[in-house]
């Protein structure tokens, strides 16, 4: 297949399936001294993925999108089928906002017959998502490796969001050696404070009316962490209290953790961060924020 035929119309960008005409397409790029930035998602585009994308142009010439529900990340089955998939809709949004080449390749393009090879960072990835989720954190790492070198990209942008994604991805790249910046993008929120994900959208109305507790209770006990001789326990203690009594079915953590590390901190003596997964019917949903260190 050639770069021509592996071409959709979009608004003028280009959707490319095979890894060797998007190198093709970089290569000209490169050759033109342009810098070319990547923005890694799984599809069901929100203003979150947007905004990775608004500051990719920001600061690079070319944008590559790209668009892969990774089946090595999902530790169940009904999660990996029942994610949402528009690529129809996401490549709209993202041609919308200039992205110069959608990379949405099928799995056997990624992982083709016999492949092995899993990356892993297991000091970043044996707690929060990485524990509850078996294989996830290399599934994660094991694919973004590859979109890295697919790609060719001199920056990748991650939201905070996924904290813990965007700390493995960090540190792969340095201890790779692979060549691209990641770029930290803060996490954009509805305004009631929801983080924004794909998965909001398996929300019943009830349960999107319910689900703000989060962001509400992550940040009160961030103040009353950053207070005086706070007792972090208490505070966990008291926001899983808040969040099982307001509608949080489960919770599989409420950690406070180093910002850097991801070490579990009995106090915000350094930069840290609270982390939250929990549960509202089916859906999984995770946030965190910083806490400011105490005085």
């Amino acid at each position: 297949m050639t770069l021509a035929q592996d071409r959709e119309s979009y608004g003028g960008m280009a959707v490319v399936r095979r890894v060797a005409n998007l190198r093709q397409q970089v290569a000209g790029w490169r050759r033109a001294g342009e810098r070319v930035g990547v923005v890694p998602t799984m599809g069901a585009l929100h203003a979150g993925h947007m905004s990775l994308v608004e500051a990719a142009r920001r600061d690079c010439a070319r944008v590559i999108a790209t668009i892969f529900v990774n089946p090595k990340q999902f530790n169940r089955p009904d999660d990996l089928t029942g994610y949402p998939r528009d690529e129809a809709g996401d490549a709209d949004k993202l041609a919308a906002a200039g992205v110069d080449v959608l990379f949405a390749p099928p799995v056997e393009e990624v992982y083709p017959p016999g492949f092995q090879t899993r990356v892993s960072v297991p000091e970043l990835s044996n707690c929060l998502c990485g524990l509850t989720r078996p294989g996830h954190m290399d599934g994660v790492a094991t694919v973004v490796t590859k979109l890295f070198l697919m790609t060719g990209a001199e920056r990748a942008y991650f939201g905070e969001k996924d904290f813990q994604q965007l700390l493995i991805v960090k540190r792969l790249a340095r201890d790779l050696d692979v060549p691209v910046e990641v770029v930290p993008v803060e996490t954009v929120r509805d305004g009631d404070g929801l983080a924004l994900s794909s998965r909001n959208a398996l929300l019943t109305p009830s349960q999107r009316a319910e689900a703000p507790v989060i962001y509400r209770t992550l940040t009160a006990m961030a103040a009353k962490l950053a207070a005086a001789d706070s007792d972090a326990a208490a505070v966990l203690g008291w926001g899983r209290s808040e969040l099982l009594a307001a509608g949080i079915e489960k919770l599989d953590y409420l950690e406070l953790r180093a910002a850097d590390d991801l070490q579990e901190l009995p106090r915000p003596d350094r930069p840290a961060r609270l982390f939250v997964a929990g549960w509202m019917g089916g859906v999984r949903l995770i946030d965190n924020v910083a806490v400011p260190l105490g005085r």
